[in-house]
């Protein structure tokens, strides 16, 4: 089922051109996002690499981060044109009205899809105490911060499309968001290298 509405109009017209999302058929994400892009409109798809072994080498294969969803910032004239794409299942909605992106959270993804480090969806979470990254190439991404074993991660949500992406980042390139996002400083001691800031833990 295809959505066909237009997208309606943002309340201001001084607004930035606001993200949004679709919502694709299976495994149509990569096409859906070159049909958008050849018909003019701003289209980003975040990719994930894994390594995958074929007869006797490995070779690298690029998914979707977000599988079946993908991003496209577009005014109010082309709803019917993105809906009607092939491979288009709907443009997710909030109420009547095309759901909005922050652009907070795509700028967040881009940055972690761009760096170097190693990135993979990640089970949903949308609460608990926020953490910045101090240093290296993310600096600035804020996310929650994650214990799993011996490894830390920082997990990024999308509310709207209820999925998060992790990224393993170093403990001590963190630090809290701010002063009521955690309920101790967050210096880890010259002893230990543990953080005082508490965290969900992976279970």
């Amino acid at each position: 089922m295809v959505i066909a509405e237009p997208i309606q109009p943002s309340a201001s017209a001084s607004d930035s051109v606001p993200w949004h999302a679709v919502y694709t058929r299976h495994q149509h994400e990569k096409s859906v996002a070159a049909l958008l892009a050849a018909k003019g409109i701003d289209v980003f798809l975040p990719l994930s690499a894994s390594e995958r072994l074929w007869s006797d080498r490995n070779k690298t294969l690029e998914s979707p981060l977000f599988p079946g969803y993908l991003f496209f910032r577009a005014g109010a004239d082309v709803g019917l044109q993105i809906a009607g794409t092939p491979g288009v299942h709907m443009i997710l909605r909030h109420g009547t009205r095309a759901a909005r992106i922050p652009e907070s959270e795509i700028a967040a993804i881009r940055r972690l899809a761009d760096s170097p480090h190693p990135i993979a969806p990640h089970p949903f979470l949308n609460s608990g105490e926020r953490v910045r990254i101090k240093r290296g190439t993310l600096q600035g991404v804020e996310g929650i911060l994650l214990r799993l074993k011996n490894q830390s991660r920082l997990v990024l949500s999308v509310n709207m499309l209820a999925q998060s992406v992790a990224v393993e980042i170093d403990v001590a390139d963190v630090e809290c968001a701010g002063p009521a996002q955690c309920a101790y400083p967050f210096t880890p001691p010259a002893h230990s290298g543990r953080s005082h800031c508490r965290y969900p833990r992976a279970l």
